[in-house]
């Protein structure tokens, strides 16, 4: 049987252990993030939500995810 092993990243300044070699998009699944609603950020670029699913998330990376909110 395979070994998991978890690796330590940073997501909107909270230290958080995710599997290893898991994608952007599978990691947002995971949190419930509408990404059609949110601009994200992976160690300080931002991220084309179309390479989402290419995106392997790695030890110490740095997410920020931004929440768009309607008003005036």
């Amino acid at each position: 049987m395979k070994k998991i092993i978890k690796i330590k990243i940073k997501i909107n300044g909270k230290f958080s252990m995710i599997n290893e070699n898991l994608s952007l998009s599978v990691f947002l699944k995971q949190l419930k993030i509408p990404i059609k609603k949110v601009a994200i950020e992976l160690n300080q670029e931002i991220i084309d939500k179309n390479k989402t699913k290419i995106i392997k998330l790695k030890k110490n990376d740095i997410v920020e995810i931004v929440h768009f909110i309607g008003g005036g």
